[in-house]
């Protein structure tokens, strides 16, 4: 044993991860909605669930997961939770599965209303990426893609996504993939160099640019794989040959100014692009600028992200003026940047170009009062008939709730609504509730959490959800709500419509808390809930073996 582990002295308290709080079983339940209602390959082979299914069959499967989870706990009571943890995971990886294969039950209401290819026979798709993530080798790779070699078949999609290849593999799978490449127009190959040195992986990359090249693609998905310019012009000979393409998805790929420069040149052609995300990257300002170059030459994109790129007010309002050329948007995701009011109003001298949006997310883009303000007059009049609306982190407070109010009395197809993070206190929440309270009879969801209001706003707005019927979720965590204002707000919903199943955890809730006070965090988090949340952030679907 060396030093430093003689000299490690361990903690005198054990760490329990199981069972969970209720927030962290909520967050997972909302995890589980969201990967079940948004499109994948599942999706495309089994049909699309929509929300209201979707949250219904997270709830049963979380139910049924943590059940037997606590049972598997309690025969082992000595211990710290961590199979019961595992098997919670395990179980609910399992059954989210069993619930896309099996498809909706229902007619899915789609995460973005874009165009999709009609489903065809299970054999038009060949899907390799179940399972753990794994490297694969030569062989395997020849195995797993044998069903591309059998004379007259007929796969028109694939997806190769979580499964890691090697140059060797990439070598063997390179002439199946060009002896069918003709046939082809839907590629996954998102995450499928994972955990290879960078010259092996953009050797990986060429392999397939090369033997994918000149395919007629209609569906493109590179995201996972840290490609960074490199790795966009790796990917040179596939990507300048698609002139065809109605979706892209580079999300999670380190695409930088260089990288978002790269991949405007080499697309030839964006002008039947209908579905473009740029997730989780690190594009900027100055990369923001090469992106505003590719929305402006996609004038039918209908579903555009650009969500957490670190792009600040000028690359905002570069990108808010080329959204001008996108007169079919129907979804624009635009959160966690950091925009700010110039952005903000740069963007509401758009939002009249866009007629067509159902769903908005602007949430922690620092918009303030003024640029809320902005875009909310723009939306009263040119989109009235959104259904999600995410204003979520935007430092807006009381004096912005009568636009907010406005706003929201012009939007009765609102399902989906979110102002959470925010300074309403109970001055804002009263104008705000009372604008819900006729009409919005699709309303599902209502976030409100921490935005510093007590038994007055409480009231207000369980009052704005009580008898609309279908109504899921209303999330009031966070305030400053009396233990009384929390029993009327329960006395209210019982008396609705809805049980007391639509009210959302109240854990981080502060009965003594004031409306003044400092908004900070509490410094001392249970190390084991954070621990837990920390095993259960990642929960995916997986196939097995």
């Amino acid at each position: 044993m060396d030093s430093a582990s003689q000299d490690f002295q361990p903690r005198t308290f054990s760490i329990k991860l199981w069972p969970p709080s209720e927030s962290t079983r909520l967050m997972l339940v909302e995890r589980m909605t969201k990967n079940l209602s948004t499109e994948s390959i599942f999706s495309r082979k089994y049909g699309l669930l929509g929300k209201e299914e979707a949250h219904e069959n997270a709830k049963r499967i979380e139910q049924l997961c943590f059940t037997s989870a606590d049972e598997h706990f309690k025969k082992e009571p000595d211990g710290d939770g961590s199979s019961a943890v595992q098997l919670y995971a395990k179980d609910t990886s399992k059954m989210m599965l069993e619930v896309l294969k099996k498809g909706p039950g229902t007619t899915a209401e789609s995460e973005a209303p874009v165009a999709v290819t009609p489903l065809e026979s299970g054999d038009t798709v060949l899907d390799i990426s179940g399972g753990k993530r794994a490297f694969i080798e030569a062989e395997e790779a020849k195995e797993l893609l044998s069903p591309l070699t059998k004379p007259g078949n007929s796969y028109k999609r694939i997806c190769f996504s979580n499964r890691s290849f090697g140059v060797d593999a990439a070598n063997a799978a390179g002439p199946i993939l060009e002896s069918v490449k003709n046939q082809l127009t839907e590629v996954d190959i998102s995450d499928f160099v994972a955990g290879r040195p960078e010259d092996e992986a953009l050797d990986v990359m060429r392999i397939f640019s090369k033997a994918l090249e000149g395919s007629v693609l209609r569906y493109l998905n590179i995201s996972d794989n840290a490609l960074g310019e490199k790795g966009v012009r790796a990917f040179s000979e596939l990507l300048k040959s698609q002139e065809n393409l109605e979706e892209l998805y580079v999300m999670n790929d380190g695409i930088s100014e260089d990288a978002a420069k790269a991949l405007s040149e080499l697309i030839p052609s964006t002008e039947k692009l209908k579905v473009l995300h740029f997730h989780n990257n690190m594009t900027g300002d100055e990369g923001a600028v090469y992106v505003a170059e590719m929305v402006k030459r996609s004038p039918n994109l209908e579903s555009f992200r650009c969500s957490a790129t670190r792009i600040g007010s000028d690359g905002g309002v570069a990108l808010s003026e080329a959204l001008g050329a996108c007169t079919h948007l129907k979804k624009l995701d635009l959160r966690d940047n950091l925009f700010g009011v110039d952005a903000g109003i740069a963007l509401s001298k758009t939002l009249p170009n866009l007629p067509d949006l159902v769903e908005i997310y602007l949430s922690d883009l620092n918009l303030e009062n003024k640029g809320t303000i902005a875009v909310l007059n723009a939306l009263k009049q040119s989109a009235p008939q959104l259904e999600v609306l995410e204003l979520a982190g935007n430092e807006i407070n009381a004096k912005a709730a009568p636009a907010v109010a406005e706003c929201l009395t012009a939007m009765q197809s609102l399902k989906k609504l979110t102002l959470a993070e925010n300074e309403l206190k109970d001055e804002g929440a009263v104008i705000i509730a009372k604008s819900l309270e006729d009409g919005h009879a699709d309303l599902k969801e209502l976030d409100v959490s921490t935005n510093m209001f007590q038994r007055v706003g409480a009231r207000c707005f369980a009052r704005a959800v009580a008898n609309k019927p279908g109504f899921v979720m209303l999330n009031i965590n966070g305030n400053f709500i009396s233990d009384e204002g929390i029993d009327e707000v329960k006395d209210i919903l019982k008396a609705g419509k809805n049980s007391l199943d639509v009210l959302g955890s109240l854990d981080e809730n502060d009965p003594e808390g004031e409306p003044d006070d400092e908004d900070d965090e509490d410094a001392e988090n249970d190390d084991g809930e954070d621990e837990l949340d920390s095993k259960m952030q990642n929960v995916q679907v997986e196939q097995d073996d």
